[in-house]
């Protein structure tokens, strides 16, 4: 869902909650004074129509056991009709409320749904960052050791130590594509990396950081491995599931060098709160990864 069409949603929803609010009170209102109105023109009709019991020579015990009926009482026994009338108008206006605050209620559930949902995206990208810093590598001592050992050379002591730290903290998928990186760059190993980049699109990754790895996936299928069918296979594939993203772009250039006939799936908008920013392209690192 676009940002403007959320923006436009949220307008019309609370909107809709203030008119259809005040419509669903003055209803209410409207039933409640009907209602009072009615019951004083039958006391006023009853009194005028129906004979006052004399109560004046009744003995006080006479009326504690036979108390006289109310005019009111009277009014509504032999006037029906009147009682009739006075529901119907009252019944006007609760119909008024109970279909208004009905269509009210609505619009506040989706209100709700709305604000919920906002409130599920601000919280996964505040997990996210908690697990990378601001260049996308994850804060911990470990990490810091095993890259260490990268810069001493020690590529699979580095990539162990990696897969270690990785075994720990399942979800920091970018220590993954670390793992990848080393075995192509310093260990000189394409079928290895993209093993390790193929594990990595079975994870639950933002779309962004999803379609940067395929790229480079589909860079090293159709370079080193030769697999061409592969690279183009998985370039369409972020061009369908995944044409918000940046990365979807850069996927439909290839495919249009190597297909002019090519017809990219249109775009749906980005979410509010996905990862959008583009990847690095000085280097060819992984997004996020900066030169050692």
């Amino acid at each position: 869902m676009s940002r403007k069409l959320k923006l436009i949603l949220y307008a019309v929803c609370m909107v809709a909650l203030v008119v259809l609010g005040s419509i669903t009170l003055e209803g209410y209102r409207e039933a409640a004074k009907a209602s009072q109105r009615r019951v004083e023109k039958l006391a006023r009709e009853s009194t005028e129509d129906t004979n006052t019991t004399d109560v004046t020579n009744l003995t006080a015990e006479a009326v504690a056991t036979n108390p006289p009926p109310t005019n009111l009482a009277v009014g509504m026994r032999d006037k029906p009709d009147l009682a009739v009338e006075a529901a119907g108008a009252s019944s006007r206006g609760l119909t008024r409320m109970l279909v208004y605050g009905l269509a009210m209620v609505l619009f506040g559930l989706g209100l709700a749904l709305l604000i919920a949902f906002d409130v599920a995206q601000f919280l996964g990208g505040r997990a996210e960052k908690a697990l990378f810093n601001d260049d996308g590598a994850p804060v911990d001592p470990e990490y810091d050791q095993a890259e260490e050992l990268w810069k001493d050379g020690k590529y699979l002591e580095c990539v162990n130590a990696l897969r270690e730290y990785l075994n720990k903290h399942p979800r920091e998928q970018y220590v993954a594509l670390r793992i990848a990186e080393i075995y192509e760059e310093n260990l000189n190993n394409p079928l290895a990396a993209a093993l390790e980049y193929e594990e990595v699109l079975k994870k639950n990754l933002l779309p962004e950081r999803w379609g940067w790895a395929a790229i480079h996936l589909a860079n090293i299928y159709s370079g080193r491995l030769n697999q061409a069918d592969k690279a183009v296979a998985l370039l369409r594939r972020i061009d369908a599931e995944y044409g918000q993203t940046t990365a979807a772009n850069k996927a439909r250039e290839r495919l249009v060098q190597i297909d002019p006939n090519f017809i990219p799936t249109a775009a749906p908008e980005v979410p509010v709160g996905q990862d959008t920013a583009p990847a690095p392209t000085p280097s060819n690192l992984p997004p996020g990864f900066r030169p050692k």
